[in-house]
């Protein structure tokens, strides 16, 4: 970045400087540092400008990442799918059930669901903190293939509120608080199926160049870490047009 913003720099200065003054290395140098020290603004200017060139860059890179796993970001066949599944804007978020910017996000998220019903949710667990986090998606995914759907709903949204220690008694107790057979899904953990789908996740994961929960995609924009429901809200708005 340095190398860079000294380049930016160097033009902003050579499009402000008479032609002349370029004649003599030594002596554009020392207007060079001249001008910066009267005008140390510029400094900050060609940091912006290389800021939002970076930027650009990289959203560019993430449209392309996105575009080329589309079918398996929006069409895997086991993903759970909330809000309306026949939205015209699609929402999908890595999560992990240990990350505390996830559950600061969940209620975002319903909020969203809720402010507007044109919008289809993907949850792509992402167990990326630990066993515990691993023990929790392996017991939201038996959930949904023993069980079914509503049952991995009841599941995920206790999780994303459970702030305890995930074990296999506290995955228990949470089954029986929501009258679902836990020792089933408890055996269901083991399927390997379940492993499969956690594996295909992560692959996808890092095809996207996604280290950090939470992630989402919206649409062919990938939206890094914990966002308010109103800034989804607004990007979800500008997608539309």
């Amino acid at each position: 970045m340095t190398r860079a913003l000294l380049t930016a720099t160097a033009l902003t200065l050579t499009l402000g400087l008479p032609a002349a003054a370029q004649d003599d290395d030594a002596a554009f140098g020392e207007r060079v540092r001249a001008y910066l020290l009267e005008n140390p603004q510029v400094i900050m200017e060609a940091v912006g400008i290389l800021q939002a060139q970076e930027a650009e860059m990289a959203a560019l890179a993430d449209q392309d990442m996105v575009a080329a796993q589309s079918e398996a970001l929006l069409n895997d066949g086991y993903s759970w799918v909330g809000g309306n599944p026949d939205g015209d804007i699609t929402v999908v978020e890595f999560m992990d059930y240990r990350c505390g910017y996830c559950k600061r996000a969940f209620p975002e998220i319903e909020s969203l669901l809720q402010a507007d019903g044109n919008i289809r949710f993907i949850v792509k667990e992402f167990p990326i903190l630990g066993e515990q986090s691993v023990l929790a998606s392996q017991f939201a995914m038996a959930a949904q293939i023993v069980a079914g759907e509503d049952a991995y709903k009841a599941v995920h949204e206790t999780l994303m509120s459970f702030n305890g220690e995930i074990t296999e008694d506290s995955l228990l107790a949470l089954a029986d608080s929501l009258d679902l057979d836990g020792a089933a899904i408890m055996a269901g953990t083991a399927d390997p199926e379940v492993e499969r789908r956690i594996a295909a996740n992560r692959a996808l994961g890092e095809s996207l160049a996604i280290s950090g929960t939470p992630t989402f995609v919206v649409q062919d924009q990938m939206v890094r870490g914990y966002v308010p429901a109103a800034d989804l809200q607004r990007l979800v708005d500008d997608l539309r047009g």
